[in-house]
């Protein structure tokens, strides 16, 4: 009785995988399902399946973006953990991990580039007039 408890436990329920990684997304049921051409409900039965056909599932990592290895291979308590050793580090002080992806100051010059050409083009159509 003991070894099927640790069997069952250490069998991976690839649908409830499904639905974790959709919900990590944030894809919703029926997105998932007008992307792969089913309805919403086919997706449901799919999320409570322990077992996936691998053609299917490969059409769900395709539409979820990842490898059908992260679904098979999904671990909540890792997830979680990387989740929250992301977020400490990005808001600890002296932290080495980049939380902002963009100079704000190239993007203000940018802008202001682009409202000069703009100018000139309208000073340009004023002239020919």
């Amino acid at each position: 009785m003991i070894a099927e408890s640790r069997e069952k436990i250490s069998r991976k329920h690839i649908g409830r995988n499904v639905q974790r990684v959709r919900t990590y997304f944030g894809i919703k049921q029926e997105v998932l399902a007008a992307d792969l051409g089913i309805s919403q409900s086919e997706v449901s039965k799919i999320e409570n399946q322990d077992e996936i056909e691998e053609g299917l599932l490969s059409q769900i990592a395709g539409v979820l973006g990842v490898s059908p290895e992260v679904i098979k291979d999904f671990d909540s308590e890792k997830a979680i953990y990387n989740i929250n050793n992301i977020r400490d580090n990005t808001f600890e002080e002296g932290s080495t991990s980049i939380a902002q992806q963009f100079n704000p100051i190239d993007k203000i010059i940018e802008l202001y580039e682009r409202l000069l050409q703009s100018e000139k083009e309208k000073n340009e159509l004023l002239k020919n007039k």
